[in-house]
């Protein structure tokens, strides 16, 4: 079932991609395993998925540690606790949801020297939506700088969570201001190459407006039972 399920949302990547005249190789798909366990991951991987997105930093090191054996990609796309930040850094290979220098900068002292960078990502508040997590735009680079000097970190880009909105083009919309933050940071002097935006219900909205990693969860594990 999530073999078929993942053939289906690289079905719409690949179309998504066609449409915006861009190649397919462009795009990277994290399947955003949250809630569901070890087996299903696993059942991913065997259909050929190795990166994988975690909003709940316990959850996910138990999975981690059971599933150490594979060559799994982990992303940490929830929010991250001053009090979290040590398993952060010593369990996943992103963090993606890095709204905060003063994070930023645990992050890098508690990750092992004997360990890859961390790859990181600044979540922007793209639409000022109220109930969101994230740096505003306009002191995104700021941020961006400081992250960037930091030694056991490797900033990758900028990641959104925008609030939701009916229809394709309002959608598009929403993603073209972070595809805009995007390249201004670039044009700025910063190496990036991650512009991490789009979910589920707007996948070919993001990939038109120049996404670069598209976070699915719903259209590959189904739906979930909410946390307690």
């Amino acid at each position: 079932m999530i073999a078929e399920k993942l053939h289906s949302v690289r079905e719409r990547i690949a179309a998504a991609c066609a449409a915006a005249q861009r190649e397919v190789t462009e795009v990277t798909l994290l399947a955003v395993s949250k809630t569901f366990g070890p087996d299903a991951v696993r059942e991913a991987f065997q259909a050929g998925q190795h990166a994988f997105g975690e909003n709940y930093i316990q959850e996910a090191i138990e999975k981690i540690e059971l599933l150490r054996g594979l060559p799994l990609e982990w992303h940490c796309i929830g929010p991250i606790q001053s009090n979290k930040t040590r398993l952060v850094a010593a369990h996943f290979d992103w963090a993606q949801s890095v709204d905060r220098l003063k994070t930023a900068q645990r992050l890098s002292e508690q990750r092992d020297a004997a360990q890859p960078p961390l790859n990181v990502c600044i979540q922007v508040n793209i639409d000022g939506g109220p109930n969101k997590s994230g740096v505003a735009p306009e002191e995104t680079l700021a941020l961006a700088r400081e992250i960037a000097a930091l030694p056991r970190l490797k900033l990758r880009g900028i990641m959104t969570i925008p609030e939701p909105v009916e229809g394709f083009e309002a959608q598009k919309a929403v993603h073209v201001k972070a595809r805009k933050l995007f390249d201004d940071l670039r044009a700025s002097g910063l190496q990036l190459d991650t512009l991490s935006m789009g979910m589920t219900a707007d996948i070919e909205a993001a990939i038109a407006a120049g996404s670069t990693m598209v976070r699915v969860g719903t259209a590959i594990f189904g739906g979930r039972a909410k946390k307690e």
